[in-house]
C-alpha cells in the first residue's frame, strides 16, 4: 500500500514538471488571446463593485454597462487631451530651440562616442555618427518589421480586450464560476477567494494609478522648476511608463536626465535636477507604493523580481504590467489549499 502511495506521489510530481512548462508555453503561444483577456479582466474587476451597486438599485443591465463604458470613454478622452497638449508643446518649439538642443546634445554624446569606439564620419556631428553606427543601424534594420507587426497586434488585442470586457460586464464570462468548476470544485471557497482577489486587484489598480499620477505630476513640477521644456509631455510619459514595472521608471528617468543635461548649463543645477528625478522615483516607487500595497499583498521582493522577469519573457511589456496582479492572484489561490500553502508562505 505504501509503495502505491509513493508511486502515486512520484507520478504526480512528474506530471507537474510536464504540465507547468506546457501551461507557460500555451500562455506564450496564445498571448494574443490571454493578454487582452487578462487586461479586460483587470478593468472588469475594477468596475464590478459599481455593477453590483447598479444591480441592487435594479438598473437595467444594458444601462449599467452603458454607464461604465461612458466612464471608461471619459477617462480615455482625458488621456487623449493630455497627450494632445503634450504634442502641441513639442510642435510649438521653434527651430532655434532644436538647434540649441542638438548642439548641446552633441557635447553630451562625446564620451558615449569615445566609449563605444565609433568613428566620426566627415561632415557629421556626434548625433548623426551615433545613429549611423553599425550597432545602431544593425539593431534598427532588424526591428522595423517586428515593430510594424507589434503595432498591428496591439490594435487587434485592444479590440479583443473591448470584446472580452463587454462579455465580462454582461456576465457571459463569470470568473467566479470558472474558478468554482475548474479549481475549487466548491462554491463557498471559490466565492471567498474571488472576493479576496477582487479587493486585492482593485487596490493594486487604484494605488498604481495614484502613484503613477503623483509621479507624473512631480516630474512636470520638476521640469517647470528647472526650466525644462515640455513639462506636460514629460509628466505624461512618466505617468504612462510607471505602469511598466521597474523598467518604465528607469527609462523615463534616464531619458529626462539626458534631456536635462543637454539643456541645463553645467553645474549644480544639472546635478540637482537629476537628483530630484531619482528622489521622486525612490519616494513613490520604492517607499510609498510598497507601503500602500505591502499590507494587502505581503509578497517579498525576490518573488516580485522573479515574476517580473518570467512574465516579461512570456508576454513582453504587457507581462511587465500584469506581473504583480498575476502574482497576487497566484498567491491567493495557493493559500486556499493545504498542500500548496507552503509555496504561498515562501512567496510572502
Amino acid at each position: 500500500m505504501s509503495v502505491n502511495i509513493h508511486t502515486h506521489a512520484t507520478t504526480n510530481k512528474l506530471l507537474l514538471f510536464i504540465v507547468v512548462p506546457l501551461v507557460f508555453y500555451i500562455l506564450k503561444t496564445l498571448n494574443f488571446i490571454f493578454i487582452p483577456l487578462f487586461g479586460a479582466l483587470l478593468v472588469a474587476l475594477l468596475f464590478l463593485p459599481l455593477m453590483r451597486y447598479f444591480s441592487k438599485k435594479e438598473y437595467n443591465k444594458m444601462v449599467s454597462i452603458s454607464i461604465i463604458i461612458s466612464i471608461i470613454s471619459l477617462l480615455l478622452v482625458a488621456i487623449f487631451i493630455v497627450m494632445r497638449m503634450s504634442a502641441r508643446e513639442i510642435l510649438s518649439a521653434d527651430q532655434a530651440f532644436w538647434d540649441t538642443m542638438m548642439k548641446n546634445l552633441n557635447k553630451v554624446l562625446v564620451p558615449v562616442i569615445e566609449i563605444m569606439g565609433i568613428e566620426k564620419v566627415a561632415g557629421e556631428d556626434n548625433v548623426s555618427s551615433l545613429l549611423h553606427s553599425e550597432a545602431i543601424v544593425g539593431f534598427m534594420s532588424g526591428k522595423i518589421g517586428p515593430v510594424l507587426i507589434a503595432i498591428r497586434q496591439t490594435v487587434v488585442m485592444l479590440l479583443m480586450a473591448v470584446f472580452f470586457l463587454l462579455l465580462l460586464m454582461a456576465g457571459s464570462i463569470n470568473v467566479q464560476k470558472v474558478m468554482e468548476n475548474t479549481i475549487f470544485k466548491k462554491r463557498i471557497p471559490s466565492m471567498k477567494t474571488f472576493v479576496i482577489l477582487e479587493k486585492s486587484i482593485v487596490k493594486f489598480i487604484v494605488v498604481k494609478f495614484l502613484i503613477s499620477l503623483a509621479t507624473g505630476i512631480s516630474f512636470s513640477i520638476a521640469c517647470v522648476s528647472f526650466g525644462i521644456p515640455f513639462p506636460v509631455f514629460w509628466g505624461t510619459m512618466a505617468f504612462l511608463l510607471n505602469f511598466i514595472q521597474m523598467v518604465g521608471s528607469i527609462v523615463i528617468t534616464i531619458v529626462l536626465s539626458v534631456f536635462g543635461i543637454a539643456l541645463l548649463p553645467p553645474g549644480l543645477g544639472v546635478v540637482a535636477f537629476i537628483f530630484i528625478l531619482i528622489a521622486i522615483q525612490i519616494l513613490f516607487g520604492s517607499v510609498l507604493e510598497p507601503i500602500f500595497m505591502g499590507k494587502t499583498f505581503s509578497i517579498n521582493t525576490i518573488t516580485i523580481l522573479i515574476m517580473i522577469l518570467l512574465w516579461g519573457y512570456i508576454w513582453g511589456v504587457p507581462g511587465l504590467i500584469f506581473s504583480v496582479p498575476i502574482t497576487v492572484a497566484l498567491k491567493t489561490i495557493l493559500e486556499q489549499f493545504p498542500k500548496t500553502r507552503i509555496i504561498a508562505q515562501i512567496m510572502s
